[in-house]
């Protein structure tokens, strides 16, 4: 029995010995496996690159789809107006030209306040007030009738709607007047903001040249020509127009004064239908197409 304790104990030493010489074995293999991949690595630096990019990646992080809206410039790019290639010769303004364009300060003057009174972002009128004033420049037009038109149609809001399909800044009736779309894209582009400004633009100085007067063409361009009053509405537009010139000249205009009658409309006949564009449209729409 004395024999077994001591058989115990040489066969722990043995077990010991064979476990601490796996232990030396498996260290020594590591390390040259170690020297190895070492000398792998300065061998080649691209090796290294990639593994401490594998290594040292951080973890995928799971984001919410973030939906930007374009930049309003990137609305406001249309074939409306060219620019001036950098470096061209341009010809010098005449003085109707100089008068139509206004000074800095007036188009300045002007862009505050249709901003406050129309709460419009300060970048966006400002573009939507140089595009008036160029346009304007362009077909001899005053730009505070076309900014009065436009603030009376639809409050600056370049993707109004009608119900009966008047689109954009000056509401224009894009399937009447596609043709004059056909150039900057076709109907689509009414809600461009160029595009529809140039458009109403040329629409309303016909009217006026055809009217007469700058009350008749407000009466036609309303699409109320058949019709023996315009429901105020060219009241209203000269009244916006009146407030735009006082403020181009620094006046202090409320920017909450509410419109105010400039000339009487003329008296409603019990028998006159209201006033809406798509029933025009119908009796207008022969001579709409000769335009």
């Amino acid at each position: 029995m004395a024999r077994q304790p001591r058989l115990w104990l040489s066969t722990a030493r043995v077990s010991a010995r064979g476990l601490l010489a796996t232990a030396q074995h498996t260290l020594t293999i590591l390390g040259i496996s170690a020297v190895a991949l070492v000398a792998l690595l300065l061998a080649r630096p691209d090796l290294a690159k990639e593994m401490s990019k594998s290594l040292f990646a951080e973890p995928a992080v799971e984001t919410a789809l973030v939906v930007a809206a374009p930049a309003l410039s990137d609305l406001m790019e249309a074939p409306a107006i060219a620019a001036s290639a950098p470096g061209a010769a341009t010809a010098p303004l005449t003085a109707e030209e100089k008068a139509l364009l206004g000074t800095k300060k007036q188009q300045q003057f002007v862009t505050s306040w249709l901003s406050k009174r129309y709460r419009v972002a300060g970048d966006a009128a400002n573009m939507l007030v140089s595009t008036a004033y160029l346009t304007a420049r362009e077909i001899k037009l005053d730009p505070l009738l076309i900014l009065a038109v436009m603030a009376i149609e639809s409050g600056l809001n370049p993707f109004a709607e009608s119900p009966v399909g008047a689109q954009g800044l000056m509401q224009v009736m894009s399937k009447i007047h596609h043709a004059k779309f056909e150039e900057m894209g076709g109907v689509q582009a009414a809600l461009n903001p160029v595009a529809n400004i140039r458009v109403g633009s040329l629409i309303l100085k016909d009217y006026v040249t055809r009217g007469g007067s700058v009350e008749a063409g407000l009466k036609t361009y309303v699409g109320a020509a058949a019709f023996a009053t315009d429901d105020g509405y060219g009241s209203r537009v000269l009244a916006e127009y009146n407030r735009l010139k006082q403020v181009s000249t620094g006046k202090k205009v409320p920017t909450t004064s509410s419109p105010v009658m400039v000339a009487a409309a003329p008296a409603a006949s019990p028998a006159a239908p209201s006033v809406d564009k798509a029933t025009t449209a119908l009796l207008q729409q022969d001579d709409l197409a000769g335009l």
